[in-house]
């Protein structure tokens, strides 16, 4: 009788705990699939990020959704758009950003930004898309226009050309001192990137650009 009082105890006891350890690690969710009609009429209005003439079809352009930690220590949902053959190793990517609890604090298509880059960054928004030029090389399509290129994390993860930063609130990461949603060299986020055949600006000769991963290395 009082083995049986003891096992009654322990077993939900075990359960509860079981049930604590399922609600404190999270399970990632993401997925990549064409554009849903909202985020076609934000890209095409007059502020959005694709117009006729841009070097990639809107068909050609996936909706990437993904679960993602943010800079508060808590699961959100983001949103970015790139070239549908990237898409699902994207997916995969954030999959392991997400198992490497490397923080994300916004991840937003540029649209909610008017398509601004510089508004986007200074938001440390991370995003993909956007049918615009090589900043400082008129007529010459960056890679985002394609949809080939990411930039995460901006702040932490600045563009640094000599003493110039950008954006500027990313001055004091410059020196690539630890910080959350730094990237770093031979690191997870790296990693990931490189195992989807992406590679990352930060070792690009010259000029850095910390924040920019692309499919081409462009």
């Amino acid at each position: 009788m009082v083995v049986r009082r003891v096992l009654a105890r322990w077993i939900p006891l075990a359960l509860l705990c079981a049930s604590a350890v399922a609600h404190a690690t999270p399970r990632f969710h993401g997925g990549a699939r064409p554009l849903d009609a909202p985020t076609r009429a934000a890209m095409t209005a007059a502020s959005g990020s694709w117009r006729p003439g841009c070097p990639v079809a809107l068909a050609d352009l996936w909706l990437v959704e993904v679960d993602h930690w943010g800079f508060d220590g808590a699961v959100h949902r983001g949103r970015l758009v790139a070239h549908r053959a990237h898409a699902r190793a994207l997916v995969g990517v954030f999959g392991e950003l997400f198992a490497a609890r490397f923080a994300i604090e916004r991840m937003e298509p540029v649209d909610r930004y008017g398509a601004d880059d510089h508004r986007s960054m200074a938001a440390n928004n991370t995003s993909a898309f956007n049918c615009r030029e090589v900043n400082g090389r008129p007529g010459v399509w960056s890679q985002h226009a394609y949809g080939l290129a990411l930039d995460l994390n901006p702040v932490q993860n600045p563009y640094v050309s000599g003493t110039w930063v950008s954006p500027p609130a990313g001055a004091p990461f410059a020196s690539r001192r630890p910080a959350p949603g730094l990237v770093v060299a031979r690191g997870p986020v790296v990693r990931a990137f490189a195992r989807a055949g992406w590679s990352w600006g930060g070792l690009w000769r010259g000029a850095q650009d910390y924040q920019h991963f692309s499919a081409n290395g462009r």
